[in-house]
């Protein structure tokens, strides 16, 4: 195969191991500067162009954009897409995960165990969301930064009510949230590849540092993940739509907490103190994929009317509850049920024999019909206004 690197780095520590470990398989990699491709958007014909040159043909691309080339990287990874060319991680992933408050938002709507975080635009709103997520101390971060850059703990309310301000006047945008104390100065980075994690390590802070990135002068040591750790980075990863990620997750009271996802994490700390061949691992999982690329379903929903994607729920008031997925007429409907997120399990494409239990969420592709039926109802009710008379007592007349 013939492996696209999109990087701005050509000599760093990941991109010299991902060239090695593919020309150990037999593979032909090349670094390629997201910045020099031009793209060429015609009908049916999606293009590119590197350097003034037409581009060869390549089998994958495995994506190293930085956020300093955020737009313009991502576009030459949907570009790579729409050519049908497998992408290690898609476009929209990496967008996604590039955004912290988009990604702790999509992950709020899922059983996964995340630091409480804020986001405001209103001065007046500031202290009542400091309040809002456990007060003081708390973490303030730049919504794009990284390994560290734009990160800040506030000891006091005023302090970082401050400094929010100031970030905001200079068009920055913050998120806040809850400094999760019992795990400060170090957190887990969980490497993530097809649904498993592969290898683990736990960062330190050095000194008063609470920061625990290698690169701010942090220490590591392997970790063995425990199996709620582990399932929490695979989910994490998977609800974002990341095949490849760096799961960062701070070790609280109540289990793992989710600080950050990474869509191009660096190599050369985990594999160091782990001694794993993560490059190589990374390019068998693209040896796998290669030939069952990804497909967004966003583009084929509207080859036919009447179709869709739905997400039903197993409530105490459900017709499914309790019912294999043979039983409860869903196929004899025309939906299919593409996986069954069971608490902190997933079940992808589930027998027929599968029973739904309460509390299960089922992605299903199918008639929006009989889609709509199993979607609880949304009653709007109105309150009837009544007219009330006025009672007024008259004043007696009185002879002038």
């Amino acid at each position: 195969m013939k492996i696209a690197i999109l990087t701005r780095n050509p000599r760093g520590y990941s991109v010299k191991r991902f060239k090695e470990a593919a020309k150990l398989r037999g593979h032909t990699p090349v670094a390629l500067d997201p910045l020099k491709f031009a793209l060429h958007v015609e009908s049916d014909d999606p293009a590119m162009s590197y350097r003034g040159k037409s581009l060869s043909r390549y089998n994958a691309v495995i994506p190293r954009v930085g956020a300093s080339i955020g737009l313009y990287g991502t576009a030459v990874v949907r570009q790579f897409e729409q050519m049908g060319v497998f992408t290690l991680n898609t476009s929209t992933a990496i967008s996604i995960a590039r955004d912290k408050l988009r990604s702790m938002q999509i992950f709020s709507r899922h059983t996964i165990g995340m630091p409480p975080s804020a986001f405001v635009h209103d001065k007046s709103d500031v202290l009542p969301a400091i309040k809002k997520v456990g007060g003081a101390p708390v973490i303030i971060k730049l919504l794009e930064g990284s390994q560290g850059i734009g990160v800040i703990l506030a000891d006091q309310e005023r302090t970082a009510a401050a400094i929010i301000e100031t970030l905001q006047s200079t068009k920055q945008h913050v998120l806040i949230q809850k400094f999760v104390a019992e795990s400060k100065g170090r957190d887990i980075r969980a490497l993530v590849i097809g649904g498993r994690v592969v290898a683990a390590m736990r960062r330190r802070a050095e000194g008063q540092e609470f920061r625990s990135n290698v690169h701010r002068g942090g220490s590591t040591e392997v970790v063995e993940l425990d199996d709620t750790y582990a399932a929490t980075a695979v989910r994490a990863a998977h609800i974002l739509g990341l095949s490849v990620a760096g799961v960062d997750m701070l070790e609280g009271e109540d289990g793992p907490q989710v600080m950050e996802v990474n869509a191009s994490p660096g190599l050369e700390g985990i594999e160091k103190v782990t001694g794993i061949d993560i490059a190589g691992q990374i390019i068998e999982h693209i040896e796998e994929r290669v030939q069952y690329p990804e497909v967004d379903l966003r583009q084929r929903m509207t080859v036919k009317s009447g179709y869709g994607v739905a997400e039903l729920q197993i409530s105490r008031k459900s017709q499914l509850i309790n019912k294999t997925i043979q039983d409860s007429g869903l196929r004899d409907g025309g939906v299919l049920v593409l996986d069954v997120e069971r608490g902190n399990n997933l079940h992808p494409a589930p027998e027929h024999d599968f029973k739904l239990l309460l509390g299960d969420k089922l992605l299903c592709f199918g008639k929006l019909l009989t889609l709509k039926q199993l979607l609880p109802s949304h009653k709007v009710t109105t309150r009837r206004k009544t007219k009330t008379k006025r009672k007024t007592t008259k004043a007696p007349k009185t002879d002038a």
